[in-house]
């Protein structure tokens, strides 16, 4: 239940008599009509307002829910009178000049009240032509057209202004406004007013309708104890709407943090044990660099500059023993350029079709090598490729390259592709390089305008990593993709 639900159920237990317990000494909702038909009889006799139509009465089919037996239900036209407010003549534009004529529009009403802040002002030369439809600090407004069925209380410095055509004043008697404010404001009575709307062309809420509105009556004292009761209640209520608007905030973030988490356990050797019969990174570690060795011999990779040795101060965290820190350019060849001949057509996939997770089919572009192979990054069949530019790195666009047209594929510049020709297990870095650390070690080291930053080269090839056992790696993987779906239903 969020604050608004809250609200509106002390609102319903205020109007069903449920709120506050009656008191028999306060009189009954009867007296109370019988003296408002005699105020109403005295005005209409005095010609200050006119007489109104009858309204047909309330059957015993017509009442919804039960109420004390010392209220009464009403139809809202036998308890205040109905009276539409007023356009400027056509042609003519209200202004900021303060004419002293003060101009309400359905703009200026929020939260039950009228804003002061935009208030506008009648031109002198016509208020003379509209200066009747006025609305009272003891009034309480009711839109009619556009944003239909909104209630709200007059402030003292908008005694007396002029009305908008798309808002009725309800004028109230001998009832406390408050009160009427409150009812107004329930879900019956709104959905009463939704209901009666029209639908044909621009909805409109008539004054008819609006008097034929079924509402429930307690005595004048109990209206007044009821409102004291909901304004005491409300501010608990906004201490509410505060916790869970703080609690839904919580909410959204909670999977991601748990992904996070499960990352942040799986890089540093806490997601899965060790098994020390599956051997040590030391050993995976020296197979790779035979493979490298054997590669450059043959002229199928470059060689690259010598790394630096690790320091203390770039470990950002402890792994197991059996565990090796390395640096990307130790495990991987960095952004490398196919050789193939150039009549052998490829995938062409721009970053658009680069998504987060497995790239198993695409609707690719099919291209001759000869078009792609200058201008263009190079990627192939299990290459690891990630954006490297603004906004596309935080959104996580790093995929695992699978099945591309003849196991080869270009496309935009602007993605790092890491490549392995050993067995590591490439979901591993694959999700390393979604991992909090990666991420925010790569932020804090880009380069460029605020408007474009990208991480450099250099950052990758000397980014420092922890390389796991071969098959710890894999059981690694099997149990982040085991937890991930989890985290995924969290925000439902």
């Amino acid at each position: 239940m969020n604050a608004q639900d809250l609200k509106n159920s002390i609102l319903q237990l205020a109007i069903q008599g449920k709120l506050v317990e009656q008191r028999p000494e306060e009189g009954t909702a009867k007296e109370l009509i019988d003296k408002i038909k005699e105020e109403k009889k005295r005005l209409i006799k005095e010609k200050k307002i006119k007489k109104e139509t009858l309204l047909t009465e309330l059957t015993e089919k017509d009442i919804p829910f039960d109420i004390p037996l010392n209220w009464d239900w009403v139809k809202l036209g036998e308890i205040v009178s109905v009276n539409g407010g007023k356009r400027i003549p056509v042609g003519r534009a209200l202004t900021d000049e303060n004419t002293g004529y003060k101009y309400i529009r359905v703009a200026d009403m929020k939260n039950g009240s009228i804003l002061l802040d935009d208030i506008k002002y009648i031109p002198r030369d016509i208020y003379s032509k509209i200066k009747k439809y006025t609305i009272s600090k003891n009034d309480i407004y009711i839109t009619v057209a556009g944003t239909i069925g909104q209630v709200g209380l007059v402030p003292e410095e908008l005694h007396n202004a002029n009305l908008t055509e798309n808002a009725d004043k309800l004028v109230i008697y001998s009832n406390f406004k408050e009160f009427m404010y409150y009812m107004l404001s329930s879900n019956f009575i709104q959905y009463q007013i939704k209901e009666c709307t029209t639908k044909v062309g621009q909805p409109k809420l008539a004054i008819k309708r609006i008097k034929e509105l079924k509402v429930p009556l307690p005595p004048l004292k109990e209206q007044k104890r009821i409102v004291a009761k909901i304004e005491e209640l409300i501010p608990f209520v906004d201490k509410y709407d505060a916790a869970y608007s703080e609690l839904e905030e919580l909410n959204k973030k909670f999977p991601e943090d748990m992904q996070k988490s499960i990352l942040q356990y799986a890089i540093q050797g806490k997601l899965v044990e060790q098994q020390e019969e599956e051997g040590t990174a030391e050993e995976l570690y020296n197979q790779i660099q035979e493979e490298k060795k054997k590669l450059i011999k043959e002229g199928k990779i470059q060689k690259t500059k010598a790394l630096p040795e690790i320091t203390e101060d770039e470990i950002p965290f402890d792994i197991p023993e059996n565990w090796k820190w390395v640096r990307f350019d130790d495990i991987f060849e960095i952004n490398p350029r196919n050789n193939v001949s150039d009549e052998i057509e490829v995938s062409f996939i721009p970053m658009v079709l680069i998504k987060d997770g497995y790239i198993s089919e695409f609707t690719y572009e099919v291209r001759p090598w000869g078009n792609v192979k200058k201008g263009y990054t190079h990627f192939q069949d299990g290459d690891i490729v990630m954006a490297k530019i603004t906004p596309c790195f935080q959104n996580l666009k790093s995929a695992l390259m699978m099945k591309l047209y003849n196991g080869i594929g270009a496309g935009t510049t602007e993605l790092h592709v890491l490549r392995t020709h050993s067995n590591i297990i490439r979901e591993f870095y694959l999700w390393f390089i979604k991992s909090p650390v990666f991420i925010s070690t790569c932020v804090k080291n880009m380069t460029g305008t605020a408007g474009q930053k990208r991480v450099p080269t250099v950052v990758l090839r000397n980014f420092v990593a922890p390389l796991p056992p071969l098959k710890e790696q894999k059981r690694i993987v099997a149990k982040i993709e085991e937890l991930m779906p989890y985290t995924k239903q969290l925000v439902k």
